[in-house]
């Protein structure tokens, strides 16, 4: 079943028609290269390229007798094509054919990812200059930091978004490469001039030098490059998370008309769609590890990397696709309350100014080490007795001693925490 997220357009890619008509193409072409050469009559080329085409039905059944997808394929297509069919498939083996149209099929695919990325990067940006200067409390451990901005957690997402987009271009590279060298790779069965005419007229590039296959390394960065693209979308998916939960409430996904949250509870809003990416990508990484193992073959060629890929790369494709296109409508919709992101600043009393003083008394004469204790002395007090940290420490006769009333009113100003903001922008958005 095709997911709600998903273009079409990804799912056809993996679908028997599109994948033997590959196989197709990578025949034909090379049938073509042989005319070339004066090794097939050019009446018997016409006659293959008016007559080829192959039946999926017909294609498994004969596959349940011969037990060899590639055999059938060739079979079903023989059947039409009649007598010139002698000439299909010459000084060819089947991972010539395989392995040249995975690489048209994975090809396809990245197209499509890559204009997913596009599109989250612009929803990303949108939102980042959006909520630029929206306060909110930064955390690291799970516990307020200093203040930070909700259009820079865009920003920062924007940034690693644009490593996957190169990644992404740089995989769809390392994939782009086709294979028409016969047994074990050696040019014995056929001249190198066909692999250069067919990998020109699809738009691969030889690969210099193979065994019977293409070397699964190439696949296993393609996969792994998925798998950094999940992380990201699990990344931004455990944020919203945190900022939707009750206690938190900063940012929810958007809830549309006639949703419900919950069999039992009718007040429930869940951030299902961030839950179900986060683990969707979990099964994205685990398709990447397996595409490792698929890097040591037997010698020349074994096939047990086949059945892997059958799975994992169709799979991986498809379900980026959905989580990228899944991910840009959450955020596109997603709901923002800065009101509840200032109550929570003031949740910690003021304390995100600890750093600031305990620098300011620094750089009035104390010692970093009595600063350090008193800051943190101060500090506790403020969190145990539930009491703004200004004004305890304007009550604190060894900081009055180094730091007078405006200075200290000074400090914590948020305009210091957001001064630099308009300099990330520029050189994450240039």
């Amino acid at each position: 079943m095709i997911p709600r997220y998903s273009r079409p357009e990804m799912a056809k890619i993996w679908e028997p028609e599109n994948k033997f008509q590959k196989w197709l193409d990578v025949e034909i072409a090379a049938c073509e290269a042989w005319a070339q050469l004066g090794e097939i009559p050019k009446k018997s080329l016409a006659t293959i390229k008016q007559r080829a085409k192959f039946n999926i039905k017909r294609i498994d059944k004969i596959e349940k007798t011969v037990k060899h997808d590639v055999i059938a394929f060739l079979t079903s297509v023989a059947e039409n094509v009649g007598p010139d069919s002698r000439f299909i498939h010459k000084g060819l083996t089947s991972s010539d054919i395989g392995d040249t149209a995975l690489a048209l099929l994975m090809r396809e695919a990245a197209d499509i990812i890559i204009s997913d990325i596009n599109e989250l990067m612009k929803v990303l940006k949108a939102n980042a200059y959006k909520y630029k200067d929206t306060l909110q409390m930064g955390r690291s451990h799970g516990i307020h930091a200093e203040p930070t901005t909700f259009g820079l957690t865009f920003a920062l997402w924007y940034e690693e978004m644009k490593r996957n987009l190169i990644r992404m271009k740089t995989a769809r590279e390392t994939i782009n490469y086709g294979q028409l060298s016969g047994p074990v790779g050696t040019f014995s069965s056929l001249p190198t001039s066909i692999e250069t005419y067919v990998c020109k007229k699809l738009g691969l590039k030889p690969d210099p030098v193979v065994t019977q296959v293409i070397q699964r390394d190439r696949h296993a960065e393609y996969m792994n490059t998925l798998a950094l693209i999940a992380g990201a979308i699990e990344k931004m998916s455990v944020e919203i998370r945190h900022l939707q939960r009750t206690e938190v409430l900063e940012a929810e996904e958007p809830f549309e008309k006639g949703q419900k949250g919950s069999s039992a509870m009718p007040h429930k809003r869940n951030p299902v769609g961030s839950e179900n990416l986060s683990g969707l990508s979990r099964v994205v990484r685990s398709n990447a590890a397996a595409a490792m193992e698929n890097i040591p073959l037997w010698h020349e060629r074994d096939i047990s990397h086949s059945s892997v890929e059958r799975i994992i790369i169709p799979d991986s494709t498809i379900l980026i696709n959905y989580m990228l296109v899944r991910l840009t409508g959450i955020l596109r919709g997603l709901q923002v309350y800065p009101e509840r992101m200032k109550e929570n600043i003031d949740r910690s009393y003021g304390l995100y100014c600890s750093q600031r003083v305990l620098l300011n008394l620094t750089e009035k004469g104390m010692s970093r080490e009595d600063a350090y204790s008193l800051v943190q002395k101060t500090a506790m007090q403020s969190w145990k007795e539930r009491l703004p940290f200004k004004d305890l420490l304007k009550k604190e006769p060894l900081i009055t001693k180094y730091l007078s009333a405006k200075d200290i009113d000074n400090l914590f100003d948020f305009k210091f925490y957001t001064k630099n903001v308009d300099y990330i922008f520029r050189r994450v958005f240039k």
